[in-house]
């Protein structure tokens, strides 16, 4: 287990969940709320709920369904249907100096839901002297959640297994993806009222509670505990409590508006919207400059009229400008060699100058300043050139901050969501506080590289404490020094990122940096049964403080801080059983409490319900290889601190495999070999695309880069994990449509074009002899393009798309990145290819003449150096 409470890190659980929680702590999120007053129109006492439904929107781009093809990690069909996302870019693959094109609509309201799968606890021992009740009492917990149709939850498993031994095999693991930031349509159900909690641990009353109708009096799912409702269950029949929200649909929202509470100031619109600071490189280059330029308009026509924003450049000193100069571009300037103090901050601060102000009072002067910058004269190599950073961001938090600080009498003033830094970098922090030398021969380079990293790590956490998110967009050819500016990004739950340019694709995840976040002020809790033990759990937060959420008298649960809620992230959790289990279901409860951007408090409650069994095979049916895959993955990523630390995570992969074929698989007849679980057909793929990827794998030319996809990894939302895990492959066909094929070279047909979603990056690939024919190749290249720009929408950081023909330099990203299937006897090729089965003789042959010979192994071929038998594909 991990125990750093640092954002993409493990956080360990109580192992005692028996201890009772100290009570009496006042709780600075509470856990009741109320739904906005549009919803208070007069109604019945239990108005009938409208069920929630999955999303089940298929995606435009595929203009006819294709079955999904079960050897690339696609189980079921193909999801290529997305929530809305942030305004889109032209195409990626432009010039980089080419404007793009943005969206200026203001984004929308909402639903936030928790789009991961959780695992799932074990039935409680009713050891705390309650009453059992009759489960005839009410039917309400007797609707059977089918546990797959979940858009929020994501289980590693639909099924628990009773046997300790088993069910606590480490190779294998049982857990859960949570992600809070999740949308759906259509939304949760909103509660106007106060939630009916166990007075015991805490738990939200749900559908499987057993409820005595005529007290009114519910049992708590988690420890049994018999509750009280003030009369809000009495009913005449068991029909009408179907009607209840709660009761009827496993997940709800409790809304409390935030005009209701004691001591909130109201402010306009036009100062509720959380204002962006930009902080930009000063030491850059012409090219380069114009580059970040032309992002730097199209961005800021981007964004809604109602932003604040602020501009601060940072060189040798740091710049801070003031919009209050209408027709040039004014400055203040500090020095960047030392920390600002404070006399200077005031100074700044309540000085007659404006440096955050809305977007429709300050476009013009925004676009003035972004012109005005100019390209550094020095020359010296751009690693050598003075940069302070540090210091720029120490400026921008406390512009942020404001005179806020000092507000007296417990007056509360709070956004409507985070507050954003984002860092335009072309170099490393060379200059100031948190700098390291030019040169890695500087004799005190280790020490200082050390200082800085702390120094850094304590103003992300300075920024995490303000609300405030830091993300740091680097760009260029002059090494950044990743592993010194990543602190900054991962304390304050911000992101780092490595781009080729500042051109489009850098201007698009400007644009999607300052929209993304979903909520603010986030708590995530996880509750389950007693038998479950929460062993580990990764992500974008930090383990909450005991005082920092509201106690009953035996809460148990896990309780993660978040500073923002968003759709791109997610929670890895961890579970084990505490014993063998004796009851028939588990029960898991997950509650994400967060702000909107509109100041409604809001608490997700989500309650899930998993049977448990005997049988081994029952259990591996209900497995989720994909769900298993990416748990397994952010386990061993968060080891792999290090290149050499990634070598020996592929090793443990291995080890993984083979320790699952022994203790669940088959051994064969007369053999040492073992046959790998047939249920679990997808998951060694998976874990083979995993062991070979840039994840672990030496794909990736820079440990840099390794480092930076590493830490996006931990935090990213499942479909983003899964991808980043195993591309997923797209051949174009005639019309425009695209079938979906394994990730392995037989793809590589030379009258093809192929798409390769690998996450971060899409590969489109255009065959040589397709590449002739000039009419058929441009529909070919156009069509991958829309599909590569419709799959990553909404993904952040927004996927680099780069297209080239077969042979080029360039396609050996392309190659590098499937399995070399063609290494595998034709049986084998066309179990697990099945489309070659449509290529003629001749088409054959020459798909099989174009293969060069290289020592990296087959997915068989690995497999085989194990002692393990692949399963054979269904």
């Amino acid at each position: 287990m991990a125990n750093s409470p640092q954002p993409t890190v493990g956080y360990p659980s109580n192992q005692d969940t028996t201890t009772p929680r100290p009570a009496g702590k006042p709780n600075p999120l509470p856990p009741a709320f109320h739904s906005p007053t549009a919803a208070a129109v007069a109604a019945p006492r239990f108005p009938p709920p409208s069920l929630m439904q999955p999303d089940q929107v298929s995606s435009p781009s595929i203009k006819t369904p294709t079955l999904p093809s079960p050897l690339n990690g696609i189980r079921g069909a193909p999801h290529l249907s997305t929530p809305p996302g942030p305004p889109v870019f032209s195409s990626p693959l432009r010039p980089a100096a080419v404007p793009f094109r943005t969206s200026p609509a203001t984004p929308q309201p909402v639903a936030f839901s928790s789009g991961s799968s959780l695992p799932t606890s074990s039935p409680p021992h009713f050891s705390n002297g309650s009453v059992e009740l009759q489960p005839e009492v009410s039917d309400a917990a007797e609707q059977n959640v089918p546990v797959a149709e979940s858009p929020y939850i994501l289980f590693s498993a639909h099924k628990v297994l009773k046997q300790k031994k088993l069910a606590n095999l480490p190779s294998l693991g049982f857990g859960a993806l949570v992600s809070p930031g999740r949308e759906i349509s259509p939304g949760p159900q909103i509660i106007q009222r106060d939630p009916h909690r166990c007075q015991n641990c805490g738990a939200y009353a749900n559908l499987y509670c057993n409820i005595l109708t005529g007290s009114g009096q519910w049992q708590c799912v988690i420890c049994r505990n018999l509750n009280g409702s003030e009369g809000e269950y009495v009913a005449q029949s068991k029909e009408e409590l179907r009607n209840l929200p709660e009761l009827s649909s496993p997940l709800v929202d409790y809304v409390q508006t935030g005009n209701k509470r004691p001591g909130f100031v109201p402010v306009s619109d036009s100062r509720m919207s959380a204002p962006v600071v930009l902080v930009i490189d000063e030491c850059l280059d012409e090219p380069h400059l114009q580059h970040l330029q032309s992002s730097l308009h199209a961005f800021i026509d981007s964004l809604p009229p109602t932003t604040r924003i602020g501009i601060v450049s940072y060189g040798r000193t740091v710049s801070v400008y003031d919009f209050s100069e209408e027709s040039i571009a004014s400055a203040d300037v500090l020095p960047g060699d030392k920390s600002p103090t404070q006399e200077s901050l005031k100074a700044l601060i309540y000085g007659t100058g404006i440096y955050l102000a809305p977007m429709h009072a300050s476009l013009p002067v925004a676009h003035t300043i972004f012109s005005s910058l100019t390209p550094c004269r020095l020359n010296i190599p751009e690693a050598s050139r003075d940069r302070c950073l540090g210091a720029a961001v120490e400026v921008a938090l406390a512009i942020i901050q404001g005179p806020s600080a000092e507000m007296s009498r417990g007056v509360v003033k709070r956004i409507g969501g985070n507050s954003r830094v984002i860092v335009c970098a072309g170099g490393p922090n060379t200059y100031g506080p948190g700098s390291v030398p030019h040169s890695f021969s500087h004799p005190n380079y280790p020490y200082m590289e050390k200082s800085a990293l702390k120094w850094m790590e304590n103003l992300g956490h300075q920024a995490y404490r303000q609300n405030t998110v830091v993300d740091i967009l680097c760009a260029g050819t002059c090494p950044v020094r990743v592993p010194v500016l990543q602190p900054l990004a991962k304390a304050s739950s911000g992101v780092l990122i490595l781009h080729d340019d500042f051109g489009e694709a850098f201007g698009v995840n400007l644009q999607r940096a300052s929209t993304r976040a979903a909520g603010s002020h986030g708590l995530l809790e996880i509750r389950c049964s007693d038998d479950i033990l929460i062993t580990q759990v990764i992500g974008p937060g930090e383990e909450a403080h005991t005082d920092s959420h509201e106690n009953f008298k035996n809460d148990t649960s896990i309780s993660i801080e978040m500073i923002s809620v968003e759709e791109t992230q997610s929670f890895s959790v961890s579970m084990e059983t505490r014993g063998d289990i004796r009851s028939d279901h588990v029960f898991f409860q997950f509650v994400i409490q967060f702000s909107n951007v509109y100041q409604s408090d809001i608490s997700r409650v989500i309650t899930v319900r998993l049977p448990t069994v005997d049988s081994v095979s029952s259990y591996l049916e209900s497995v989720q290889d994909e769900v298993a895959a990416v748990l397994i993955a952010k386990r061993t990523l968060l080891q792999a601190k290090t290149f050499s630390d990634a070598i020996d995570m592929r090793a443990t992969i291995d080890e993984r495999v083979k320790d699952i074929a022994v203790k669940l698989g088959s051994q064969m007849p007369n053999s040492k070999l073992y046959r790998f679980p047939k249920e679990l057909f997808l998951l060694p793929e998976l874990l083979f695309h995993l062991r070979r990827g840039p994840l672990l794998g030496s794909i990736v030319g820079h440990e840099d880069e390794r480092s930076v996809l590493r830490n996006l990894f931990l935090n990213a939302s499942f479909d983003l994990s899964l991808r980043m895990v195993a591309p997923r492959c797209l051949m174009h066909r005639e019309g425009g449509t695209f079938e979906e094929l394994p990730a392995h070279d037989l793809a590589m047909q030379s009258d093809a074009a192929v798409v390769l979603d690998h996450g971060t990056d899409v590969f489109i690939w255009l065959g040589a002899e397709l590449a002739h024919q000039e009419g058929k190749s441009a529909a070919a290249l156009a069509a991958c393009r829309t599909l590569a720009e419709e799959l990553t929408e909404i993904r952040f950081p927004a996927s680099r798309i780069l297209a080239f023909k077969e042979g080029s330099s360039q396609a050996r990203y392309f190659v590098s990145r499937l399995i070399p299937a063609h290494k595998d006897p034709p049986y084998e090729q066309e179990a697990r290819f099945p489309q070659l089965r449509t290529l003629t003789t001749e088409q054959r042959t020459k798909l099989k003449s174009s293969f060069i010979h290289f020592d990296d192994p087959s997915f068989c071929e690995w497999m085989r150096s194990l002692k393990v038998l692949p399963p054979e594909p269904s």
